[in-house]
């Protein structure tokens, strides 16, 4: 038996081959489109949306820099601040605070400017220059949401515009109507929709994970006015005050 099938004709076992089998490569090959080839299948929306991804992926990385670089601070820092107040150092406790480029830094060294007036006019000045802060660290954040809500729906316009292309494609074909005239509408709303889609995910996820980082941000910036606040109203820190005024007189 096994002799037989050896000296069996090669053209007839691949003529045995079904014809299915061999029609599936070229398929295959014909959907196999790149990234590229689907975007301009598109349309010019695609356009606007790729310059919309840019900006999203600016903002992100521009914000996520500035979050990070604003919640740098050594962990001794509010120690050393009350070390240097105690000791009656307030000239360098604000060069202390003028090392590091941070949100609470900066509400430190405004408090010790005002060091010696009311606690309520130092508070005052401290929240203001914390308000500045956050709205600082807020600053883009709106685009970020407005590209999370408008791309998909500018999608869903690429949608509507391919669906009535499709559709007007059909009416000007009169009876010679072809499946094609209509498939290739829709391919183009697909794709639009796809890549809105993509895009609003993207500056949504981007946009609240960037709002959590500055809640982080806002908490670190109240605890440490809070600490900041307690140590100016320490009676401890009483006699260092009357020293620096001695040493002023």
């Amino acid at each position: 038996m096994l002799s037989y099938l050896l000296q069996a004709d090669p053209a007839a076992a691949v003529q045995a081959i079904p014809a299915e089998a061999v029609q599936t490569a070229p398929i295959q090959q014909e959907m196999s489109y790149s990234l590229i080839d689907m975007a301009v299948k598109g349309g010019p929306l695609m356009i606007v949306l790729l310059a919309l991804s840019i900006i999203a992926i600016y903002i992100f990385g521009k914000k996520l820099w500035m979050i990070r670089q604003a919640s740098k601070i050594d962990k001794d820092f509010m120690m050393d601040i009350r070390d240097y107040i105690h000791d009656g150092k307030l000239k360098s406790a604000k060069t202390l605070c003028s090392k590091y480029d941070t949100p609470v830094a900066r509400m430190v060294e405004t408090g010790l400017e005002r060091y010696g007036r009311p606690l309520s006019d130092i508070q005052s000045a401290v929240e203001n220059v914390g308000n500045v802060e956050v709205a600082r660290l807020e600053k883009g954040l709106p685009y970020l949401a407005m590209i999370a809500g408008g791309a998909p729906m500018i999608g869903f316009l690429g949608t509507v515009m391919g669906m009535v292309q499709a559709f007007f494609n059909m009416s000007q074909a009169g009876n010679n109507i072809d499946i094609t005239l209509l498939s290739s509408g829709i391919y183009t709303a697909m794709i639009t929709t796809v890549g809105g889609l993509i895009v609003g995910i993207i500056a949504y996820f981007g946009y609240n994970y960037l709002t959590s980082k500055v809640s982080n941000v806002v908490f670190q910036m109240e605890s440490s006015t809070i600490e900041f606040m307690d140590l100016l109203d320490d009676p401890q820190e009483a006699p260092a005050k009357e020293d620096k005024e001695k040493d002023e007189d």
